[in-house]
């Protein structure tokens, strides 16, 4: 079970994404960092079951608290549980003895520059890409590189003075056309720098040229039949293509960053910062602002800059903003990025924000039960450019067959939910015939006549069950007949009976409003309780009207004997097919030879 309220409404407000969960103990110290792709339904593991380790249920008992940042992939997600690990060393987390590290690639500093897998960062001006959580994808991108471009994979220490004295000669790869032999100056340094910047852009995500050749020669070969070869390209291709596609969670590009998204609402403003160390995530957090004026968002985004590295300690050289800030932070520089590794993690920094600011919505609604139904009527207030929102409903609607049994009724929403007990049936008393229109105008005379004379109050919008005509009677009885003033809405149907538009005023126009609208889905959900209502009340007594036609007319039989009998046989039907003793043995002898004589006498044919 979980410990806490508070505990309760984080976990239920958990988005269905991947990402990395942190719990937080009464100290507000970080105890344990989980990878997740589903973070609601992983971190509500916890908390839902007594766990086989004994490990486990400890760390859920300590629990007070809980934090998550929100990752595109699996894949991101795992990278990031690594680099928070590594950073805050969680009491229950498992730590790697040997500190060990994700892969990355490297492209050294050197004249003639190799490029290789290295889980070293060496500050020596070599340029690093990743890191990389899967040894299988590192290593395919350099197979793949060294496949399409002779760069060479040797270590000698081709400099100038050391070629032109010619201390080497070329190797096997030179011979296989894997290297173009740079260390006996058979390759310029000008050509083979413009190979080495094509494989950083391949590295940096800008693949599309690699796709395309491994593309061209997949299909050569799927066209000389050899499909094993094509296959296997295939899987390079797939792998480049994911590549291409990846978001960026780390990256040594980025070195010591701190990157903020702003989002806001009517009352609130909100700011996330993502701290990047050596390349990697090692913080998120949140904050909220609630605004007392029209603040600026420059104004807000700057004065959260300064309280949240002051709160994290960060004195990051570089800050990723969204948009420009008013005032400048010492000793940092300003950057807006709008492509490139930076504008990546600005993105992830705004999907954060957002879904904080959805969870804080979803917390509200929980603590408010109200607030979500106060806003849709809010909305149809706005919707229909009424005076106040219609906090009380009313809903009318007919049901007879061919003017049989004909009956009305009313359902009442209020605060946009069912209030049953105000619920009424109307049967239909001075109408002759199926005319549904005349039927309306009865059941709206003797509901509004009653509330007036009782002094109730009124509703605040009536909705019709149709179209403009049965608007308009409803109409004529509340302003003509009653001169009262409550407003009218109508709900019209399409062919195959399914609502299709929001009809208002006088003379009805369509309000617009997609069927797939939350407010729409509430007015329709009103209609079918109101239709729903009154079939249910047109089958009751059309049922009892057949009852009573058969049993009620026979002398002799009361209301208990009758129902009795209902309750056994089910209908009046089988009570006619029915044996003397069958009967007799409900409702006794006497009451029985009266039942079976009525429907087996030789004058009743």
């Amino acid at each position: 079970m979980i410990s806490s309220e508070v505990l309760k409404q984080q976990v239920s407000s958990l988005p269905d994404k991947p990402g990395v969960y942190q719990y937080f103990n009464v100290n507000e110290e970080i105890i344990y960092v989980g990878k997740a792709k589903n973070l609601k339904k992983r971190v509500s593991s916890y908390f839902n079951k007594i766990h086989d380790s004994g490990k486990t249920n400890v760390l859920v008992k300590n629990i007070a608290s809980l934090k998550y940042i929100v990752v595109d992939t699996e894949e991101d997600a795992l990278l990031l549980e690594n680099n928070l690990i590594k950073v805050h060393q969680p009491r229950y987390n498992v730590l790697l003895k040997d500190g060990k590290t994700y892969p990355s690639i490297c492209i050294t500093n050197e004249l003639f520059p190799r490029i290789f897998k290295t889980r070293n960062i060496i500050k020596n001006g070599s340029r690093y890409f990743g890191p990389y959580s899967s040894n299988y994808t590192i290593n395919s991108l350099l197979e793949i590189i060294h496949e399409l471009f002779p760069i060479r994979t040797c270590k000698l220490p081709l400099t100038k003075e050391n070629i032109n004295a010619g201390k080497f000669k070329v190797c096997l790869q030179y011979h296989i056309h894997k290297c173009n032999g740079p260390c006996e100056a058979k390759e310029s340094v000008e050509k083979y720098r413009k190979t080495i910047e094509q494989v950083r852009q391949i590295i940096e995500g800008d693949a599309n040229e690699i796709s395309k050749l491994l593309y061209d020669e997949m299909k050569q070969l799927a066209s000389e039949y050899k499909f094993e070869e094509a296959h296997l390209l295939k899987l390079k291709y797939d792998l480049i293509e994911n590549y291409k596609s990846k978001s960026i969670i780390a990256n040594t590009v980025v070195a010591n960053t701190d990157v903020f998204a702003y989002d806001e609402n009517e009352n609130s403003a909100f700011v996330n910062i993502l701290r990047i160390s050596k390349g990697a995530i090692i913080q998120g957090y949140t904050i909220e602002y609630k605004k007392r004026m029209d603040e600026d968002k420059a104004e807000i985004l700057a004065l959260a800059i300064v309280e949240l590295r002051e709160r994290l300690q960060s004195n990051s050289k570089e800050i990723v903003v969204p948009f420009e800030i008013n005032s400048l932070v010492k000793d940092a520089t300003i950057v807006i990025p709008q492509r490139g590794d930076r504008k990546k993690l600005l993105d992830l920094a705004l999907q954060n924000v957002r879904q904080y600011k959805l969870d804080k919505l979803k917390q509200a609604e929980k603590l408010n039960p109200d607030q979500r139904a106060i806003q849709m009527l809010k909305n149809i207030q706005d919707a229909l450019h009424l005076e106040k929102p219609p906090m009380t409903i009313e809903c009318f609607d007919n049901s007879n067959i061919s003017g049989s049994d004909a009956v009305a009724a009313c359902v009442v929403f209020k605060k946009a939910k069912p209030s049953k007990k105000d619920y009424r049936k109307y049967n239909i008393k001075t109408v002759i015939g199926p005319d549904d229109y005349a039927s309306m105008k009865e059941v709206v005379r003797r509901r509004y006549s009653r509330m007036i004379s009782e002094e109730t109050p009124l509703p605040d919008l009536i909705i019709a069950d149709g179209g403009i005509g049965q608007m308009e009677v409803i109409r004529q009885v509340v302003e003509d007949e009653l001169e009262i003033n409550i407003p009218i809405a109508g709900l019209a149907k399409d062919n195959k009976h399914r609502t299709r538009e929001l009809l208002f005023g006088f003379p009805p126009r369509e309000i617009g409003l997609k069927i797939n609208d939350p407010l729409f889905k509430l007015l329709a959900s009103m209609q079918d309780e109101v239709h729903r209502f009154a079939i249910s009340f047109h089958r009751d007594k059309r049922s009892k009207s057949q009852i009573a036609s058969e049993l009620d007319s026979i002398t002799g039989i009361g209301e208990k004997t009758k129902n009795d009998l209902i309750n056994h046989f089910k209908s009046v039907k089988r009570i006619q097919k029915a044996t003397l003793e069958e009967i007799s043995e409900i409702i006794g002898n006497n009451r029985g030879s009266i039942i079976y004589n009525y429907f087996n006498s030789n004058l009743k044919s």
